[in-house]
């Protein structure tokens, strides 16, 4: 039988980048004492107080039929908060998906087609290959080198663009690396793109959880206004991933371009977890605080730990739920090191699901409890010795 094209693009981008986590899942099931540091997702649950609304708006009877752009009051609430970072912006400039995922996947099919290039930064998040090639576009990869911190930089940027460039991807604060851009980065690149008439698709779904200093993003910049697109949702900042409410903010034109394609996929998300959405952004909750805490004191604890070691080096993250180790002492690439220490009874994932340029690298997930993150170090400290 016949498959569509977009089948074979996306046929080699998803599954096997997880086959430790999955393997490591087996494991787990069969009785294995295996530590899991692969995925992130917060270890805490989501505030009561969302349980609550969600269920008081689906006893209201909101559970019906949404609107390809999203529902007004949640539309308001996302307007408002990006109101505080930029001047102008309404509900005429949001448009809500189930998920940072979806709003990516939806974000990428309007603005690139078949030839198109996509300039990302490698290491990146798993799943932009996908998102990347589903339209027919191409990654065009600027590396983000270990020696800058992994933070992307404008001449690097320019020097990876082609005549085939449309959109800059970029995230920050960054996945696998934690690395946050500060403004006076995020300006120089934003020059650079404006030179060469790009968009900026701005992955932020991190924004709440720097651990010191302010985020900055392309977003805040008016004279950015026409071309940035931010994205992002409450599965990070409000422990709340099962939820999927997500969403881009971006120029009204955009949006209007947007939406024929939002109401062919879907209609909107579900107005129960819309309401319950707005409450989250209008509410001053401590989720964000406690995670921000929680994740940079399990971050120095690794990275204390591990620097120790011959052969590994941790890179310490400014932001997210995640750190780095270098593995490339030990003799071994990170895919060769993350199944070996799977078998040692911790479950990392290997860099290169992350891209080439992370191929010496492996992620460590900080989303488990003080005494298990004591536990890892222990394990990983006993793996690596024994090498």
């Amino acid at each position: 039988m016949h498959y569509a094209a977009i089948t074979e693009r996306l046929a080699h981008t998803g599954g096997a980048k997880w086959a430790i986590h999955q393997r490591c899942r087996v494991m787990k099931k069969a009785g294995a004492d295996i530590i899991e540091l692969t995925i992130g997702e917060p270890d805490q649950p989501p505030d009561p107080q969302l349980f609550e609304v969600c269920h008081a708006s689906m006893r209201a009877g909101r559970t019906g039929y949404s609107s390809g752009r999203g529902e007004p009051d949640l539309l308001e609430a996302i307007a408002a908060r990006y109101s505080l970072r930029r001047a102008g912006v309404d509900a005429n400039n949001v448009m809500c998906f189930p998920g940072t995922q979806t709003a990516l996947f939806a974000t990428m099919m309007a603005l690139t087609g078949p030839g198109d290039g996509v300039l990302v930064g490698d290491p990146f998040y798993a799943t932009y290959e996908g998102v990347i090639v589903a339209s027919g576009a191409h990654r065009e990869s600027v590396p983000l080198r270990p020696e800058n911190g992994f933070r992307l930089k404008a001449e690097d940027l320019e020097a990876a663009i082609t005549p085939q460039s449309r959109v800059l991807l970029l995230n920050s604060p960054h996945n696998p690396t934690g690395a946050v851009l500060e403004a006076d980065e995020i300006a120089r690149i934003g020059a650079v793109c404006k030179k060469h008439d790009l968009w900026i698709v701005a992955d932020e779904v991190y924004e709440e959880l720097v651990f010191d200093g302010k985020f900055a993003s392309p977003f805040d910049n008016p004279d950015l206004a026409d071309r940035v697109i931010a994205l992002s949702s409450i599965s990070k900042s409000h422990a709340a991933p099962g939820f999927r409410s997500g969403w881009a903010v971006g120029p009204h034109e955009f949006c209007e371009k947007l939406l024929p394609l939002s109401e062919t996929m879907l209609f909107g998300n579900q107005p129960f977890i819309a309401d319950m959405t707005a409450f989250a952004l209008n509410a001053d909750l401590p989720t964000s605080a406690r995670m921000r805490a929680s994740y940079k004191s399990r971050s120095t604890v690794f990275a204390d730990a591990l620097e120790k070691l011959d052969g590994v080096k941790p890179f310490r993250p400014q932001a997210g739920m995640f750190i780095v180790l270098d593995v490339s002492g030990t003799g071994l690439d990170g895919e060769t090191f993350a199944w070996s220490l799977l078998e040692a009874g911790v479950a990392v994932m290997p860099g290169s699901s992350f891209g080439a340029n992370a191929s010496a690298l492996v992620r460590i997930s900080l989303t488990v409890p003080d005494e298990t993150v004591t536990e890892a170090c222990g394990r990983i400290t006993r793996f690596v010795e024994a090498l």
